[in-house]
């Protein structure tokens, strides 16, 4: 009787031995990849319209980031019907999430572009800040996320999937109380 007794109590400890040591878990649950957080420095940015604003001015926020030119084709148009939606999707947490267009050029964004995403912060910004965000090729081909502390943390697929960034955002913004 003893004997069972202690095997029974054993059971959960050998288990969670085994478990911690020798069990190594798949691929997490995340959608977008992870990268190494960088906390990114107080870049200026200037409006289309020629207001100076801050990338410290979104402190605080979850902000979703697209980067490219002023001439937005049709990929960067589907971006930023992309994280249009993702935001939307997110129902009453919508209003913890930004959207920043960040150029990567001179030229200026099409007026009827603009009041088509309206509430979307655009913003020129100097090279280097840009050269900061990770890609294997080109960071245009991006959608990426700074956490409320400033920090670029995560970057979804070419051809992201909605539901996937979704996914990712709603529990991000379930866990932190943050932003």
């Amino acid at each position: 009787m003893a004997l069972a007794l202690f095997v029974v109590a054993a059971l959960p400890v050998a288990a969670a031995f085994l478990a911690f040591f020798f069990w190594s878990p798949g691929k997490g649950s995340n959608y977008g990849d992870l990268i190494e957080p960088l906390e990114l420095p107080d870049a200026a940015l200037v409006s289309p319209n020629g207001r100076r604003f801050s990338l410290l001015s979104f402190k605080g926020r979850w902000l979703l980031v697209q980067i490219s030119g002023g001439r937005c084709a049709d990929d960067c148009v589907k971006r930023l019907f992309l994280i249009r939606q993702v935001r939307l999707m997110q129902g009453k947490e919508m209003g913890r999430l930004e959207r920043l267009w960040l150029l990567s050029d001179d030229v200026a964004p099409d007026a009827e572009l603009l009041q088509a995403y309206e509430g979307m912060h655009v913003g020129r910004t100097e090279a280097a800040l840009l050269q900061l965000f990770p890609a294997a090729r080109d960071p245009k081909e991006h959608i990426y996320l700074i956490d409320p502390l400033g920090n670029l943390m995560l970057r979804f697929p070419r051809d992201a999937d909605p539901k996937g960034m979704s996914s990712d955002l709603a529990r991000l913004l379930k866990v932190s109380h943050g932003g």
